[in-house]
């Protein structure tokens, strides 16, 4: 699931503490692997060391890009229990994803994780960065918003006492004053011990920073999703066309049970998982479900697959749209967000599902989203690097 966007829905709307929550909000989400030996890589993946230190080289090539198919989402469906709460995207479609349709990409590095906490705390360490989340929503922004609540803070997933009704995502969300990526939860929180934990709270601009420190950059929706098949196309998940589960061994980090006051922590893990706990997939990248959300760089459009299908042909490097409109806040700039977090779940969000996608408003980061970077260069195999 994402967090609704706090910074951009109206402040009166919200208790004193919400201060801020939606479009980031509005990411999808999925936990801890028995078995995480890699499955054998790709040929058009390659890892060497020396060369691109943490980050695997994907030889590029041409895909099927969307989805899920019809028959990935009625067996999805077919596994909930009668009366049990299901995901839009499941019981409608997943609209913003069709069709499907052929991309070709060229090669490029990719970091086999999320970005941790402790690589994160060296950019900081180096440049004194500081993050969106560290500073106040500025006044301006919020037309009549009460001084006092434009505070620092972030968007917290918060565990309730018991079930509700999934209209509302605003009753496990909060905007917590404090929360920032060195307090994921608010303050009193802390990352020590945590440094191989995904980094959150990162908006769009963070990670760009970040990306631009480390002489890297943001994949495009289309280099992700190429790379998350890991050389398998028309698949419903990274590791193919088994379901999240199969004898005990879980693929990836998401919700099990009543969502979203019961995770049942089947995976391993109730909430972030630190980085390679589960299998990687064929081209040898962790946690391209669920874990955390991540940032990619192109623009959220819900019709770009369809305006981009339109000639039929293989549609080479796509870069995204020129502009982003999101019909649930027309007025607020969004960037594409892929693989799904802790919190995806049968029952409201199973954008696990490799072809689907999520986005989020550039200025909010949240307790579910983080990012991966790429990088351009040669391949390993061509230029002796």
């Amino acid at each position: 699931m994402q967090s609704p966007d706090f910074r951009h829905r109206a402040v009166s709307t919200l208790p004193a503490t919400a201060l801020v929550v939606s479009a980031l909000l509005m990411g999808w989400g999925c936990g801890q692997n028995s078995d995480p030996k890699a499955p054998a890589a790709a040929t058009n993946a390659v890892m060497l060391k020396g060369a691109a230190v943490g980050m695997v080289w994907i030889g590029g090539g041409e895909f099927s890009m969307g989805g899920p198919a019809a028959a990935a989402t009625v067996a999805l469906r077919s596994g909930l229990g009668a009366g049990e709460p299901m995901c839009t995207g499941l019981r409608d479609g997943f609209t913003d994803s069709d069709p499907v349709h052929r991309v070709s990409v060229d090669g490029f590095w990719m970091d086999e994780t999320e970005v941790t906490n402790d690589q994160f705390a060296r950019f900081v360490a180096a440049t004194g960065y500081r993050t969106v989340a560290e500073h106040a929503p500025q006044a301006e922004d919020f037309p009549g918003a009460d001084p006092a609540l434009l505070v620092p803070g972030a968007a917290v997933f918060v565990r309730l006492e018991g079930p509700v009704t999934l209209e509302d995502s605003l009753q496990w969300w909060r905007y917590v004053p404090g929360a920032q990526w060195r307090h994921p939860e608010g303050p009193g929180s802390s990352i020590e011990g945590r440094g191989n934990l995904p980094v959150v709270h990162v908006a769009y601009a963070d990670a760009e920073a970040y990306a631009r420190w480390a002489g890297k950059r943001l994949p495009t929706e289309a280099e992700w999703e190429f790379a998350a098949r890991g050389g398998l196309d028309r698949k419903a998940y990274a590791w193919g066309d088994v379901r999240l589960e199969e004898n005990g061994r879980w693929r990836c980090n998401a919700f099990q049970g009543r969502f979203p006051d019961a995770d049942a922590a089947l995976d391993g893990f109730r909430g972030i998982a630190p980085v390679r706990q589960y299998a990687p997939n064929g081209f040898g990248l962790y946690d391209v479900a669920g874990n955390v959300w991540e940032w990619c760089s192109d623009w959220y459009r819900p019709d770009t697959y369809r305006l981009r299908s339109v000639e039929g042909a293989v549609v080479r490097n796509p870069r995204g749209p020129s502009d982003s409109l999101d019909p649930d806040e027309p007025g607020v700039p969004k960037r594409v967000h892929r693989g799904g977090s802790f919190l995806c779940s049968d029952q409201y969000c199973a954008r696990f599902l490799i072809g689907t996608r999520g986005k989020g408003a550039v200025d909010t980061g949240s307790s579910h989203l983080g990012f991966r970077c790429v990088q351009d260069g040669q391949s390993p195999l061509a230029g002796g690097r």
